[in-house]
């Protein structure tokens, strides 16, 4: 007599799921970032608008929509995005220094400073701390 040998079925591996994707919106997530990985911004928005109708609070969809709108030189739209994903997260370093970049790109530079000071504070990134200093030299807070 055979034994038949012991057969253990494993549940489904869940699918990869991009940071602030959905499983819903995972193919617009990954579509539209690379979209701008290409700088596509336009087509990446194309493919942003739709979901976030669908999800309005997909952070993940609205960093990518920010970063469309700074690629775009949309730096108002690119700054009230990021405003809302910081006031939704602070600890979001990323969004930090992107609003920081914003404001800076409008001359915004003493709104700019404590959201790139935060930034660099948090990641400790020497490029995030270039950008403090070039803030304050264009805001007159150091001399050149």
């Amino acid at each position: 007599m055979t034994e038949t040998p012991d057969i253990r079925i494993l549940p489904p591996i869940a699918p990869i799921v991009f940071p602030g994707a959905t499983e819903r919106h995972e193919a617009a997530y990954r579509t539209a970032h690379d979209f701008l990985a290409r700088r596509a911004p336009r087509e990446a928005l194309e493919i942003l608008e739709p979901a976030l109708a669908e999800e309005p609070d997909n952070r993940g969809l609205r960093s990518l929509r920010a970063w469309a709108y700074l690629m775009r030189a949309q730096l108002q739209k690119a700054a009230d995005e990021l405003a809302g994903l910081v006031a939704d997260d602070p600890a979001d370093s990323w969004s930090r220094h992107a609003l920081g970049r914003a404001l800076e790109r409008q001359a915004k530079y003493d709104e700019a400073l404590p959201h790139l000071r935060l930034a660099a504070a948090m990641t400790g990134d020497p490029e995030h701390e270039y950008d403090v200093l070039r803030v304050e030299r264009l805001a007159g807070r150091i001399d050149a």
